[in-house]
């Protein structure tokens, strides 16, 4: 909104690909960004990505917050597993065991911003399917996308009812209310839990686990980090300060 009226906020901070819905409404700051890059030793090509349009930079990166697994290990350790498989299969088998003991996992399916994003993105990433390809041709429907959803129809059998409707906030508080015992978070749950004043909650830290996503058919890790850039308006009265 702000961008299209031209009025509002002079820097904000947004998620991913922000920067990149409305690039002409954004001071260059390729010089700030330059000057980073002399001081601390170089941006990781992530940020070039995210940050950089038509060979300037729009937008500055102010970090990169990690999502992982994050689960019960009573409850992974009751459905016959010590640690999170590293595969597809043995992490779907996981996903069933803890159905089967009574604490399903549940991974955020509606608007998310965060945690839905994560490993939505994840599970088509790890089948080789991908949005688009290196020309910006869309190439979402192909048989690598169409095992990723075979695959998220067989998770999805096993989560908790409701995600559907989830937020951001709701597979947290599922989590931490005992009705889940995996889903994907940062580091929030476990911080929740730890700083947590109802001891029913703060007896769980200890139980708490965390753990990367499996990789699949590609071989590689496929995790999508959380990635916060920050721009500030051509409308700002103040663009140097």
């Amino acid at each position: 909104m702000a961008a299209n009226v031209g009025s509002g906020p002079d820097i904000i901070i947004g998620t991913f690909e922000d920067a990149h819905q409305y690039p002409e409404k954004l001071v260059d700051v390729t010089d700030v960004c330059n000057y980073l890059s002399g001081k601390y030793g170089g941006w990781y090509d992530v940020c070039k990505s995210y940050c950089t349009h038509k060979g300037k930079w729009i937008a500055v990166p102010m970090g990169c917050a990690g999502n992982a697994l994050v689960y019960r290990i009573s409850a992974a350790k009751a459905a016959g597993f010590d640690s999170v498989p590293k595969d597809l299969p043995g992490f779907l088998k996981l996903c069933q065991g803890l159905k089967a003991k009574g604490l399903p996992p549940g991974f955020a399916l509606g608007n998310a911003t965060g945690d839905g994003n994560v490993w939505t993105h994840w599970v088509v990433w790890a089948h080789g399917g991908k949005m688009v390809d290196e020309k910006s041709k869309v190439v979402i429907n192909s048989p690598e996308t169409i095992a990723a959803l075979e695959y998220a129809k067989q998770l999805y059998e096993t989560f908790v009812p409701g995600t559907l409707s989830w937020l951001d906030p709701n597979n947290n508080k599922a989590f931490l209310d005992n009705q889940i015992g995996m889903t994907t978070n940062g580091i929030s749950i476990y911080y929740a839990a730890k700083n947590s004043q109802d001891p029913k909650v703060k007896e769980m830290v200890a139980d708490i686990g965390h753990a990367n996503l499996p990789v699949g058919p590609v071989g590689k890790t496929t995790e999508l980090n959380l990635f916060f850039p920050m721009m500030v308006f051509k409308y700002s009265k103040y663009p140097n300060t």
